[in-house]
């Protein structure tokens, strides 16, 4: 005998909710292991301009959406999304605000390299063989992203990112419990305390055993920096003048060939499961500065998961008081879901919550 409340849950042909729940509907991807939560659908409509105002004004007024999608019970404390928005001008194929548990950052080169492969995927462009050109407006300005596609599938993505620029070599900073830290200061979209480990003698290697003393150490460095360098201020737009995160190098070659290895600590102690596409654009200036990369030359960046980017040097140009360098990042995306999210609007928790 055939159990009838199954039946009835097997024969139900859709799930409803009441009118007053919101439904977000989304589609979640995975760069290198870093997640990205793509918002489709059911998110408030965003006024403003340009990308930065868009920025703004989900800022201030749908905040609480952000907590409740990236936070648990629906995400993590290292879930990371985006939400799509017109370009800035006519130019542009789209725009992309990035959410993550501390806010909204300027760049992320793994959502870049996710959403241009679901842009082909889901055909918003026209797709053609070979390469398809999208221009993205990020809160950092305009990324140009090139996709492969071989048979009708995605071979993988490669983007210029925006100019990217070296603000001060070996400086050094006094952190409580370390002492003194000496860090590269650049900038990829995003501004990152570069610390290379062989200039240290820390008690941690950059694996996973080492995840939780990584989120300290990169958390009281980035916190040290903030306090006492007050160059963290970029040229043109004062939105941007903020320090995103820390990011350790490991540069001897690694085992599995790549030339060496980024684990980033941003936003609220989030750790980057890829190498950080941002990290590696600022990267390529700090490299090319050192004359370690000439324009053309590339180099193999892996993440504490062990997933691979490739960077390298485009071109140099000016950009205000810096010589800048335009890197382009090489890496691949997977979407690993659908979802709908509903927020009950008697749900105590509807807002997320993060325990860590």
């Amino acid at each position: 005998m055939k159990n009838k409340t199954y039946q009835r849950i097997r024969n139900a042909k859709s799930t409803t909710f009441p009118d007053s729940w919101l439904q977000i509907e989304t589609i979640d991807m995975h760069t290198g292991g870093e997640p990205l939560r793509v918002i489709l659908n059911g998110f408030p409509e965003l006024k403003g301009n340009s990308v930065l105002e868009y920025r703004n004004y989900c800022k201030e007024n749908w905040d609480h959406l952000r907590t409740a999608l990236m936070f648990e019970p629906r995400g993590h404390a290292d879930m990371y999304g985006c939400i799509l928005v017109p370009a800035n001008d006519d130019e542009g194929d789209f725009g992309i605000l990035f959410l993550h548990n501390e806010g909204y950052s300027t760049m992320c080169g793994h959502a870049i390299i996710a959403i241009s492969t679901l842009a082909v995927q889901q055909e918003w462009i026209d797709v053609k063989e070979g390469e398809n050109t999208l221009k993205i407006d990020a809160p950092c300005g305009r990324i140009l992203s090139y996709v492969d596609v071989e048979k009708g599938e995605v071979q993988g993505v490669r983007f210029h990112c925006v100019p990217s620029f070296v603000v001060g070599l070996d400086r050094q900073v006094t952190v409580p419990g370390l002492g003194t830290v000496r860090y590269d200061l650049a900038y990829g979209g995003a501004f990152y305390a570069y610390v290379d480990l062989a200039k240290h003698n820390f008690n941690f290697d950059l694996t996973e055993a080492s995840y939780r003393t990584l989120i300290q150490t990169g958390m009281d460095i980035k916190q040290a920096v903030m306090s006492q360098d007050e160059d963290v201020v970029h040229p043109f737009e004062g939105d941007l003048s903020f320090l995103y995160g820390t990011i350790f190098i490991d540069n001897t070659k690694q085992a599995s060939g790549a030339d060496s290895r980024n684990v980033c600590i941003f936003a609220e102690g989030e750790v980057d499961r890829c190498p950080t596409g941002s990290g590696v654009s600022g990267r390529m200036a700090i490299h090319h500065q050192r004359k370690e990369l000439r324009i053309g030359d590339s180099m193999r960046i892996e993440s504490i998961t062990g997933s691979v980017f490739k960077g390298a040097v485009v071109r140099e140009e000016d950009y205000g008081p810096f010589t800048a360098v335009i890197p382009e990042v090489t890496g691949t995306a997977h979407i690993t879901g659908k979802h709908c999210f509903v927020i009950d609007p008697a749900d105590p928790m509807k807002n997320g919550f993060i325990l860590r």
